[in-house]
């Protein structure tokens, strides 16, 4: 997993702020960004495992380690007891020319 979103990425949307009890079930089981979509997970409180499945790989999210997805990368989330985070999606903010 990379430590950092690639350059020329913009910020364009975010989902609320979810707690053990909200966080949707669609998150927790495997799903994907879409195809030139990045995402960045934000755990403000506690502990969250994030789970890629292809290739497989498996980490510990806190505030001090925030967690990178790539595009289309299924995977999955799952609260690691009280926590609150929320997710922060992103995508290239030029697109070159086709």
């Amino acid at each position: 997993m990379s430590d950092e979103l690639p350059a020329g990425l913009k910020a364009y949307k975010r989902t609320p702020v979810f707690d053990q009890d909200t966080l949707p079930k669609g998150l927790r089981r495997e799903h994907r960004t879409k195809a030139g979509v990045w995402a960045l997970i934000h755990v403000l409180e506690g502990r969250l495992r994030y789970r890629t499945l292809d290739p497989p790989s498996e980490t510990v999210l806190t505030p001090e380690k925030p967690g990178i997805i790539q595009p289309e990368q299924p995977h999955e989330v799952e609260p690691l007891g009280s926590m609150r985070m929320f997710v922060e999606f992103y995508a290239v903010e030029d697109p070159p020319a086709a």
